[in-house]
């Protein structure tokens, strides 16, 4: 019995040039494995390039991208990793609190597509990371091409965030 479908958006083109960052844990090597492979050839694809960062775990990951967005000039990230429920309640731990820093990331305005697989078993997890099958890392490339090209549709302008430094000239004015 089939399932239902799954609607894919077409990529989106871009007249600019895209950088775009994939931070990724290697916990499941097999399953990154295929998960990068997927979203290379999105971003390939898309004419984008794309570079790869490794983090230990899936709680890294939202770190992994806070500095990143810091400190370097990436339009968009991919986050992409596995998940795989124990016997403790550490996998809920996990699974809440990486999304929940990914979420609190994008809300600020950087560009995510979640490619965390959060999973019951191996399984599991192989089916949904096979880059010719269902594709969740190529899937989470296209969802940051896609938040990168709503962005710059929109004309998104950095702000200053916290405290601006100002040179005082003689007399006390600011220049």
């Amino acid at each position: 019995m089939a399932g239902p479908s799954h609607y894919s958006m077409p990529l989106p083109s871009f007249d600019k040039p895209v950088k775009l960052l994939a931070v990724a844990s290697p916990y499941y090597k097999d399953i990154y494995d295929q998960q990068i492979a997927g979203a290379k050839a999105i971003a390939e694809q898309a004419g984008v390039e794309i570079e790869v960062v490794e983090v230990p775990g899936a709680l890294e990951i939202p770190t992994a991208i806070g500095i990143a967005a810091r400190m370097s000039n990436y339009d968009g990230y991919v986050a992409l990793g596995c998940i795989i429920r124990g016997e403790t309640t550490h996998y809920d731990t996990v699974c809440n609190d990486s999304s929940r820093g990914l979420a609190l990331l994008g809300l600020q305005g950087l560009c995510i597509g979640n490619g965390i697989l959060t999973v019951e078993n191996y399984e599991q997890a192989e089916v949904r990371a096979q880059a010719d099958g269902q594709n969740k890392g190529g899937g989470a490339a296209a969802a940051a091409l896609h938040l990168i090209a709503l962005s710059r549709k929109w004309g998104r302008q950095e702000k200053d965030v916290g405290f601006t430094s100002q040179i005082l000239a003689k007399g006390g004015e600011t220049v």
